[in-house]
């Protein structure tokens, strides 16, 4: 058996124990040298199992102390990373749907150059979409897209993945993207689209998305509820 597969089957069995409820919310799992006496393995292995299971947050993990089993019901949002939202939901199996409230095309310059800054090129899609977890609509995705990059948008596209749709019919190659988080009083959109209560408060991140040639070609607003997901990176000294 290859360390991949051994370190995943640590994995399932961790996973399937908290969701199970045998490990419970604040309850300690064993020492990695423990974990590795039960299961035959590698630290480097054992660890690798722990990474994935904090990535799906279900454990909280800290230098020199036992890793701690996390409430269920958020979800790990990394932000070093380009990750699309469908690409989330499989990774993470949150089960969510998505629902397409506005496609349409922004042809003001005005609102264009608001988005896109210097870098306004003619009109741009305008993509809303909802995204609902256990029946709650908790995400508010307000994309732009420039139609000299994608010059096509449909409809069946929008309730899956555009990511997909972007990377594999059209060819591009997404590079990078600068994003922004704050936290923001709900405005009446937020109420409108999301089931706000008893929250006031929105996480909200905006991206500017680059392709590989460093072109901007999205802009997205990105609006949370607060209490589904935890939005995680690595930081890492400069030394």
């Amino acid at each position: 058996m290859g360390n991949e597969s051994k370190y995943r089957k640590i994995f399932r069995s961790f996973q399937e124990d908290i969701e199970k409820n045998v490990l419970k919310e604040g309850e300690k799992l064993p020492a990695e040298g423990k974990i590795m006496e039960i299961y035959g393995a590698s630290r480097d292995t054992v660890r690798k199992a722990l990474n994935l299971l904090e990535y799906n947050g279900y454990i909280q993990k800290a230098r020199g102390k036992a890793a701690v089993v996390l409430p269920r019901g958020q979800y790990n949002f990394p932000i070093s990373e380009i990750t699309s939202f469908q690409e989330l939901n499989q990774m993470m199996g949150m089960g969510a749907e998505t629902e397409v409230e506005n496609l349409g095309i922004v042809t003001d310059e005005k609102q264009i150059r608001e988005l896109f800054g210097r870098d306004m090129d003619g009109e741009v899609f305008e993509l809303i979409r909802i995204r609902s977890v256990d029946g709650e609509r908790i995400i508010l995705d307000k994309d732009y897209f420039k139609r000299s990059v994608v010059p096509n948008l449909p409809l069946s596209v929008c309730r899956k993945s555009v990511y997909e749709y972007l990377e594999k019919d059209l060819q591009l190659k997404i590079g990078y993207a600068a994003k922004e988080i704050t936290v923001q009083m709900a405005t009446e959109e937020d109420r409108k689209f999301l089931d706000m209560a008893p929250y006031d408060m929105v996480v909200v991140v905006k991206s500017y998305t680059y392709l590989a040639s460093n072109e901007l070609f999205q802009f997205t607003e990105s609006r949370h509820r607060p209490d589904k997901f935890r939005f995680v990176d690595l930081a890492k000294r400069k030394l």
